[in-house]
């Protein structure tokens, strides 16, 4: 029988595969389902920097609206107990979560900048969440702002997160970032356990009859994926940070080379909305019979084996690949021609 064990966060987990942030954990249901199909552990679906601040701000308004004028206006303010908001449900669901299932459950927070909003992270450490993903979502539109800036942000933001918990607090990045081994390094000094690659980022498209920008949303590819081994690669052996490697994951094949490259764990999401959820199982079943085919007795046995570290032929990482892989499809394409 295959050990399928592994670590995250300093979790002890029954498998690699987590599932994502997405619309599917919303419901305790489909929880259950994860579950049962084999999942380790679940990230549910992301409460927004920009939500908290929105909500906020409206609950100011409402409580101080005509107060200036009319004393009798006390009696139109909202009951601040009926007042619920998205974050209260959020912490609800938590709640809800834990009682439901026994694996772990994270929270997950989506911003770009520090600020007391970051606070809340505490109130999901407090209603169970066992682990924290922040997911880190910055874009440069403003030419003044360096790239210096947007790091220095990203480590500011984690800590204040990580002051703010106990809990583990995993970083979800993007792949944007110039050095990432010199990124990680600093996040990990900043108090993060872990980090995922990465963040895809949704691009708008455009309607050229209509002339609009409209946002667009598609499932990964595990073409997606490809990238992301590239630096959890790289990364396995030169940080303490455990890693996750999320965007692309669909296959049994695909969980292996995660595992491979040096990652605790691969997340999977989109490949639960095409599949379902019981595709969990199925990927684990291919897994198995993977590596009992080559005599494997436990996953772990497989990690980091690809990493560049571990391979004696450490090209592919570096730019010598990159020359490599150009003139031999220049060459095939010349011996065809003739």
């Amino acid at each position: 029988m295959i050990d399928f064990s592994t670590q995250y966060l300093g979790l002890k987990l029954s498998g690699p595969i987590v599932v994502s942030s997405t619309p599917l954990s919303e419901s305790l249901d489909n929880l259950r389902r994860m579950e049962d199909a084999g999942a380790a552990a679940v990230v549910l679906h992301s409460l927004f920097e920009e939500q908290l601040a929105l909500e906020s701000r409206a609950l100011d308004e409402d409580l101080s609206r005509g107060t200036d004028s009319f004393a009798e206006s006390l009696d139109y303010l909202p009951d601040i107990y009926d007042y619920r908001m998205s974050h209260e449900y959020y912490l609800d669901h938590i709640r809800q979560a834990r009682e439901a299932v026994k694996i772990p459950i994270l929270g997950s927070l989506n911003g770009a900048t520090p600020g007391g909003w970051v606070r809340f992270a505490s109130d999901m450490e407090q209603a169970g969440a066992s682990a924290i993903e922040l997911n880190t979502y910055a874009l440069a539109t403003n030419k003044s702002q360096t790239s210096a800036e947007i790091e220095q942000q990203t480590i500011d933001l984690v800590s204040s997160v990580c002051n703010a918990v106990h809990v583990p607090v995993s970083v979800k990045l993007s792949r944007s970032f110039t050095s990432i081994p010199h990124l990680v390094a600093r996040l990990e000094g900043a108090g993060a356990r872990g980090v995922s690659l990465f963040n895809r980022f949704y691009q708008p498209d455009f309607d050229i009859e209509a002339l609009e920008v409209r946002p667009t949303l598609h499932f990964s590819t595990p073409s997606e994926l490809l990238s992301r081994l590239h630096w959890a690669a790289i990364l396995y052996g030169n940080t303490n940070a455990d890693i996750a490697l999320t965007g692309g994951v669909h296959s049994a094949e695909d969980v292996l080379k995660s595992i491979m490259a040096g990652a605790g764990v691969a997340m999977m999401a989109s490949a639960l909305h095409i599949h379902g959820i019981e595709h969990i199982g199925r990927v684990l079943s291919d897994m198995r019979y993977w590596l009992e085919k080559r005599e494997y007795t436990s996953l772990w046995e497989t990690r980091g084996c690809l990493s560049r570290r571990s391979v004696p032929d450490k090209s592919p990482y570096d730019r010598g690949n990159y020359i490599k892989t150009l003139s031999s499809y220049s060459l095939r394409q010349t011996v065809a021609a003739f």
